[in-house]
């Protein structure tokens, strides 16, 4: 494409900061950045016509990690480092709601509820580790995280207790988006939409993109492309597909909250009288470990029967849309926010945590690039 002089001049021309990916990460960075440098030049590259990798694709939870998480990070990671992740979680959430306000975001504080199916052995070596792991969050609570709940809402096929958490919220993710995207765009941000990164290359003071549109040069660039992260650095990230789908609107419908299921691998909750249910990527980790955006049989028909006969058994309801978001996952639950090289940096491998994460990564990136 043969770029206009306008088009070079008003968009491409004096770049300080080139920032790829659009969601939540990426905004929060560009508005740090712009904070810290109000005079500088700031553009956004993002590849889809929305920022669609997660952070409009997410499910909208505003969480820090279910019992069976906490426990199950335990396995792999030491008890400061898991402390060190809730806090940090926790830190993010409120930053976004400080960012935005909790109206712009929707946010709802009904809280959270942790389900056992009643062949889960999970539930008893939960219950027994709860008082253990209050403990262990007590610096960032100061209050009891996790307790015992009765089945209020009435599913079916479960354990007779919730493990209940009162510090639980969620959000709207639309109008999250719109909000930020908004507050971006009111800053003189410039994002560019359809517009793919394939490669670049550093050379002194800049750094040379080449996208799917054009070449340009900008002072530095910052990724913050999450799942995608593979295709343009050699950092620890692989793709992490989550399918989800949501109900027509449920008349009465009853159930309010946020709910999770098999150490988080299913979550639902309740939006606009509806059902919004999503997970199940541990049915099939290799297949789902995947950039391309779609659903499976295998997954969606397992949704519907968890539906059937433990969220929704004696409510007719019907499916209305299906759809799935591209996660970045790796060995390690903590975000990858670096200098890769002179003038290129990223903030990358939010593990599932976008919401709670994204803003705080967004900072970090910012912090550590404006050195």
């Amino acid at each position: 494409m043969n770029l206009s002089y306008w088009e070079i001049k008003s968009w491409l021309c004096n770049t300080d900061f080139t920032v790829v990916g659009s969601g939540i990460v990426g905004l929060s960075c560009a508005l740090q950045l712009k904070e810290q440098f109000p005079k500088s030049n700031i553009l956004i590259l993002e590849q889809g016509f929305l920022p669609q990798g997660a952070s409009t694709k997410n499910a909208g939870f505003a969480c820090f990690g279910s019992l069976s998480e906490v426990i199950e990070d335990l396995k792999t990671h030491s008890e400061e480092e898991v402390l060190q992740l809730v806090k940090m979680r926790v830190d993010g959430l409120n930053l976004l709601k400080q960012t935005l306000g909790e109206t712009s975001i929707g946010y709802k504080n009904y809280g959270g509820y942790e389900l056992f199916l009643e062949q889960d052995d999970l539930y008893e070596s939960c219950l027994t580790q709860m008082n253990s792991i209050n403990q262990l969050l007590k610096p960032v609570f100061n209050a009891p995280v996790y307790s015992k709940k009765s089945n209020v809402f009435k599913f079916n096929n479960i354990k007779e207790y919730y493990v209940f958490n009162p510090f639980e919220g969620q959000i709207d993710t639309g109008l999250l988006m719109a909000s930020l995207l908004n507050k971006v765009q009111s800053k003189g941000i410039k994002i560019i939409n359809n517009c793919g990164v394939e490669n670049f290359t550093e050379s002194g003071n800049s750094v040379k993109i080449k996208t799917n549109l054009f070449e340009f040069s900008t002072s530095k660039l910052l990724i913050a492309t999450n799942g995608f992260a593979s295709q343009l650095i050699g950092e620890e990230v692989k793709p992490a597909r989550a399918q989800v789908l949501i109900t027509k609107p449920i008349k009465d419908l009853h159930i309010k909250g946020t709910f999770h299921l098999d150490k988080g691998y299913y979550y639902f909750r309740n939006i606009d009288n509806r059902i919004l249910f999503g997970g199940g990527r541990h049915l099939d980790f290799k297949g789902e470990e995947t950039t391309e955006f779609g659903e499976t049989e295998q997954i969606q028909n397992r949704l519907e029967e968890l539906l059937k006969t433990v969220i929704l058994p004696n409510t007719p309801f019907e499916i209305e849309h299906r759809w799935s978001g591209i996660m970045g996952v790796g060995g390690q639950k903590k975000a990858i926010v670096k200098q890769l090289s002179n003038q290129v940096f990223c903030g990358v491998r939010l593990g599932g945590m976008g919401i709670a994460m994204g803003s705080l990564v967004g900072k970090e990136l910012a912090g550590l690039s404006s050195c």
